[in-house]
């Protein structure tokens, strides 16, 4: 049996035939970039992420980083950033000339948001949480730091598509919400794709002038802009998917809950949901003293894992300028070593769930 960590077909298939009409139906209208498949999808997006207003852009890296400029971010800011996320978070904030500031994650591979004010200086702008995993991180904390300090808060829900903290989507706490729609995100595109949302309408105003060469008008640019533009069939295929979010949801819900139920090592710690936050599944994440060897073992068994991730955003390259060291994190760093994503996709079938955690719980 071999089971592969995901797969996109299966999801595709489900709903083929609405994706394929989508598709034909921009190439038949002659309006290839920001049409009506945009716009539509915009509106439809806004009510789903619980917000008065969407941008559609071309990638969640896009997202952060325009958020990041459209909040005035630039050369000599700071904005903190979780220590333990995807290396996206922290080159939206380089993209703009300021400087990350990490903060250590919690046991939920979160931000410890008790840890935020410890990072806050004069030259703190924004607040950068990630909801990873597909976790709501604790974003009460992270506001009534914000608000102390007067900071912005740009929130990374690039994995948390649906999940909430005490009710309340993630997206919908602080200035603006970042989205990505990368194909393996649980709402996910068929190509590159991202989104920002807001109840600001100025700061919408800014982000779609940003997107757009900096201008409301063709020809008529009153701010430094970029191309970041979410493309017309995307928008129609984002729709189709977003139809069947809550399918989607609840199939991932089903199957972690099914791991959940049925993984039994003491070797192995599962993932926890904090009290007050809802998860949504993005990754199925289990920690290992000996993950290397667990992951060689699955393998073995034919089953494909991967490590999200394995060099934190502090000890990459682009990064070593800053000195920073694995005892600058001890919880992120720790997190590193251990963590190991299992399979988790639409159409996974009850047999493959089940030879996971057999195969998961056999490993000693």
């Amino acid at each position: 049996m071999n089971i592969p960590f995901n797969t996109l077909k299966p999801l595709y298939e489900a709903h083929g035939a609405e994706y394929r009409e989508a598709a034909v139906r921009v190439l038949d209208s002659g309006w290839y970039v920001l049409g009506k498949e945009t716009g539509a999808f915009e509106e439809e997006f806004a009510a789903f992420a619980g917000s008065s207003y969407c941008v559609g852009l071309n990638s969640g890296l896009d997202a952060l980083s325009l958020a990041l400029r459209a909040l005035g971010t630039g050369p000599g800011d700071e904005v903190i950033v979780p220590a333990n996320t995807y290396i996206a978070t922290a080159l939206a904030v380089t993209a703009n000339g300021a400087v990350p500031v990490f903060v250590d994650s919690d046991e939920y591979h979160c931000i410890d948001a008790g840890r935020i004010e410890e990072a806050v200086t004069s030259k703190t702008r924004c607040i950068l949480p990630v909801h990873l995993y597909g976790q709501a991180c604790d974003m009460g904390a992270v506001m009534r730091a914000a608000e102390k300090h007067g900071l912005f808060v740009a929130e990374d829900c690039a994995q948390s598509h649906g999940a909430a903290w005490e009710g309340k989507l993630s997206g919908t706490f602080g200035n603006i919400g970042c989205f990505s729609f990368f194909p393996t995100k649980n709402i996910g595109a068929f190509g590159d794709a991202g989104a920002v949302v807001t109840d600001d309408a100025a700061l919408a105003d800014k982000v779609r002038m940003l997107r757009n060469y900096g201008s409301r008008k063709k020809y008529y640019n009153e701010i430094p802009g970029v191309n970041s533009r979410l493309d017309e069939i995307q928008a129609a295929l984002l729709r189709v998917r977003l139809k069947h979010a809550d399918e989607i949801l609840e199939t991932r819900k089903r199957i972690a809950e099914t791991y959940l139920r049925l993984l039994r090592n003491e070797r192995i710690a599962l993932p926890r949901v904090r009290a007050g936050a809802s998860h949504t599944w993005h990754l199925f994440a289990i920690e290992c003293g000996r993950r290397d060897e667990l992951q060689l073992f699955l393998r073995e068994n034919g089953i494909e894992t991967q490590i999200h991730y394995p060099v934190p955003p502090y000890l990459s390259d682009v990064y070593s300028h800053m000195n920073l060291t694995r005892t600058s994190f001890p919880t992120a760093s720790l997190q590193a070593d251990r963590v190991l994503s299992l399979p988790l996709y639409h159409g996974m079938s009850e047999e493959d769930i089940n030879h996971v955690a057999e195969t998961v719980n056999r490993f000693r």
